[in-house]
């Protein structure tokens, strides 16, 4: 199969005009990858994960990418154009949004939706709705729906997490275009959202390797498989 994309941590393969093969590799970065390490086992542990909130997306009837598993570490997906844009729902505020705006981590909020412009060379800087239509990235009536779409997906995981004692403070998705419609693609997984345990407000997710040299980030998603799999 043709090798569309490698990313930071995920393979693309062209399947055919219609479907791509998406592979999670072992390999776990931050920092926009200044930050690189291999913790085996990891790309199984996220196709196990991604493959549980994507179907619980389907079954809200929530359109997305995905189509079903393959392997231990690959899946089936549709080919989407996909917007460069990484759409950012935050509960919490955490991270990024923190030194931005000079706040206080864990406090509740939103939910907010940010974007991001999805290019790595300029560190996927924020952008707003009107940059967004000013450059054709998406009009007004796709950004819109961006919108809803992400606060779906919010609501949905976010009372699924909820009976598992597991807070979603944040995450993000990439939509897409495909046969007129925009559909969820990418990842749902630990690297992609912050997880906390709702007793203990640890972390359950990338955090973990991005605050810590000497914890293993992989008991995190364990611990995330272990309560979503009930």
């Amino acid at each position: 199969m043709e090798l569309l994309r490698k990313g930071k941590v995920k393979s693309v393969y062209l399947q055919d005009d219609a479907s791509v093969i998406m592979e999670f590799r072992d390999d776990i970065t931050a920092g926009n990858g200044q930050k690189h390490d291999v913790l085996r086992g990891k790309g199984k542990l996220l196709n196990s994960i991604n493959e549980i909130f994507f179907k619980l997306l389907s079954s809200n009837e929530i359109p997305t990418h995905y189509l079903q598993k393959l392997s231990e570490t690959s899946f089936q997906a549709r080919k989407l154009d996909i917007i460069p844009l990484e759409v950012v729902v935050r509960n919490y505020t955490a991270g990024s949004f923190c030194r931005r705006y000079g706040v206080e981590e864990k406090k509740k909020i939103g939910p907010v939706v940010e974007f991001f412009l999805k290019d790595d060379l300029l560190s996927d800087p924020l952008i707003c709705d009107d940059v967004i239509e000013a450059l054709s990235i998406a009009n007004a009536d796709e950004i819109s729906k961006m919108k809803n779409v992400a606060l779906e997906v919010n609501k949905v995981l976010k009372d699924f997490l909820m009976d598992r004692s597991v807070i979603l403070a944040d995450f993000k998705i990439e939509i897409g275009r495909y046969g007129g419609k925009l559909m969820v693609g990418d990842e749902i997984t630990p690297d992609t959202c912050r997880f906390w345990d709702e007793n203990t407000m640890n972390s359950l997710d990338k955090d973990i390797y991005r605050n810590s040299n000497d914890k293993d980030p992989l008991e995190g998603y364990e611990e995330i498989l272990r309560r979503i799999s009930k």
